[in-house]
């Protein structure tokens, strides 16, 4: 893959990002509301304390804020509109495949064989029944080969999980591995690039998007704060 392509990759991240997942990530955090959140008042006064290092309404906000926004709502948001950044990928990188159940095709960079992948978002998102599915999809593939008479082997059959690492998978994914490969993170955009260093990259473009834009999350949050602080002193603290 050259340059230009890998930088097609960057910009079609980077527009998913800011079409995507910072609009969605800008609403929830300006739609959260003290009752939105399920409140252990043992936990969160606990937690207020190991962090700020009292129980006051600020404190207490900031418990309940940081994890929400900077953890649950943006992963939840990734992973429900990973999609989207997987079919501009095959745009990319080959072609959207018209094959059920097979998200793109594209040459690999390592070997030259042309792939056939399954995409996953990250290394614990799929279950048990997924598997099974997973593995349905791919043994399709193969009846049509034979069918076909298409050189298609079981290297050819792939799943690319987004991001994460090797030792990240979970049991379920291990289960796909014993039929057909399971690329994970940097060995993913590897065989979609040829460049070791990629998946780094593109990561790191990600970041950039919110300084392009020039979204002062510190502030967002910070208002927050002060709003769900504000209605812990209405109902007299958690």
């Amino acid at each position: 893959m050259n340059e230009e392509q890998k930088l097609s990759i960057i910009y079609k991240g980077k527009q998913y990002f800011r079409e995507i997942i910072i609009p969605n990530h800008l609403k929830g955090l300006s739609s959260l509301r003290l009752k939105n959140f399920n409140v252990n008042p043992f936990l969160v006064n606990y937690l207020a304390s190991f962090l700020c290092g009292d129980t006051e309404p600020e404190s207490i906000a900031k418990a309940l804020v940081y994890p929400r926004i900077l953890g649950t709502s943006i992963n939840t948001s990734f992973g429900q509109n990973v999609q989207i950044f997987i079919s501009s990928l095959a745009e990319v990188v080959g072609n959207a495949s018209g094959i059920d159940g097979i998200d793109i095709e594209f040459v690999d960079a390592l070997d030259g064989r042309r792939k056939y992948c399954q995409c996953k978002a990250g290394p614990q998102t799929i279950n048990k029944d997924d598997v099974a599915t997973i593995l349905g999809h791919f043994t399709h593939l193969q009846n049509k080969a034979r069918l076909d008479r298409l050189d298609i082997r079981i290297t050819d059959m792939m799943v690319g999980v987004l991001y994460g690492e090797p030792s990240e998978l979970s049991g379920n994914y291990r289960n796909v591995d014993k039929f057909c490969p399971v690329y994970i993170g940097a060995a993913f955009w590897e065989h979609i690039t040829g460049d070791k260093n990629f998946y780094h990259r593109l990561a790191h473009a990600f970041g950039e998007v919110v300084e392009e834009e020039k979204i002062d999350g510190s502030q967002l949050v910070r208002e927050k704060v002060k709003s769900i602080a504000a209605e812990i002193r209405e109902r007299g603290g958690i």
